[in-house]
C-alpha cells in the first residue's frame, strides 16, 4: 500500500499526477486529507505539529501493514516525524521538498503566519481567491493544481495552518523532531525541485549528507515539483521501491 500525505495550502489532490504516472488501481493508494485541509476538523482536535503526526500513525496503523509512505511539504515532515516514532509501520518512505533540519529557520511566510496578528493579517488576504491562485502559481505551483486549491482554502483551512504554524515556531524545529530521525527506517529516498523559493536545495543536500540518504534533484523543478513532474517524479519512485533496503 502507498500512502501519501499532502502539505500546505494543498489537499489530496496535489497527488493525482503522480498517481496517474505510476498507473496506480484503486485499492494500491491512500491519500488522506490532513483535518481541516478541505474536509473538517475532528472534535477535540487541536493542529498542533504533534497532533497531525499522530494522526498520521493511526492512518499507517489503520492500513494494517507496513506501508511506501510518500510525503510533500509539511506532509514530509510529518511523515518523516511519523516514520521515526514507528519504523515498524514502514517498508519505505519518499519525502519531497521539506525535511526537518535545525538549521533551516522557516520561509518568511511560515514566520509570518507563526507570528500573532501578523499571521491573521496575512490570512485576511488569502481570503481572496484570485489573488491567492496567483501567488500560488508565482510561487510554483501548476496552474491546475492551484486553480483547484485556492477556493479550499477556506476559514477552517487558514486556521488549521495558524495552528500548525506556531505549533513549530514557523518551521523551526530543535529537540526530539530532528534527534529522533537517528531511528528512520533505513530504505528512505529525498526528492527535491532544484529552484524551490521556500526550501533551498542546500537543506535538503545537508539533510541527505547527514543522515546518508539518497537525493535526487529535479532541474528547474519548484516546491511542487511532484506535481509539475510527476513522470520523472514516477520514474525515481518506482526505482527506489525496486532497491532492497539500505545495509
Amino acid at each position: 500500500m502507498i500512502l501519501f500525505v499532502h502539505g500546505v495550502p494543498d489537499t489530496p489532490k496535489l497527488w493525482e499526477p503522480a498517481i496517474q504516472a505510476l498507473g496506480l488501481k484503486a485499492g494500491e493508494w491512500h491519500a488522506p486529507a490532513l483535518p481541516g485541509f478541505g474536509c473538517p476538523v475532528p472534535p477535540g482536535f487541536s493542529r498542533t505539529k504533534d497532533a497531525y503526526a499522530d494522526w498520521l500513525i493511526g492512518e499507517m496503523e489503520a492500513i494494517g501493514r507496513p506501508v511506501n509512505i510518500v510525503g510533500h511539504d509539511w506532509g514530509a515532515l510529518l511523515t518523516l516525524r511519523a516514520c521515526s516514532l514507528r519504523p515498524d509501520l514502514v517498508e519505505s518512505w519518499c519525502v519531497t521538498n521539506a525535511v526537518i533540519d535545525s538549521q533551516y529557520s522557516g520561509h518568511r511566510m511560515a514566520r509570518l503566519w507563526a507570528t500573532p496578528l501578523l499571521g491573521e493579517l496575512v490570512m485576511r488576504g488569502m481570503r481572496d481567491t484570485a489573488k491567492l491562485e496567483t501567488a500560488l502559481i508565482a510561487g510554483g505551483m501548476p496552474a491546475p493544481l492551484a486553480a483547484h486549491e485556492a477556493p479550499l482554502v477556506d476559514k477552517t483551512m487558514r486556521q488549521a495552518i495558524l495552528k500548525l504554524y506556531r505549533s513549530a515556531r514557523g518551521l523551526r524545529f530543535r529537540g526530539d523532531w530532528e534527534d529522533d530521525l537517528a531511528q528512520l527506517p533505513t530504505k528512505g529516498q529525498v526528492f527535491w525541485g532544484e529552484t524551490d523559493p521556500f526550501v533551498n536545495l542546500s537543506v535538503a543536500q545537508r539533510f541527505c549528507q547527514r543522515w546518508k540518504f539518497p537525493l535526487h534533484v529535479e532541474e528547474g523543478a519548484g516546491h511542487w515539483a511532484c506535481a509539475e513532474r510527476a513522470g520523472s517524479f514516477a520514474l525515481v519512485l518506482k526505482e527506489f521501491w525496486a532497491t532492497k533496503r539500505r545495509m
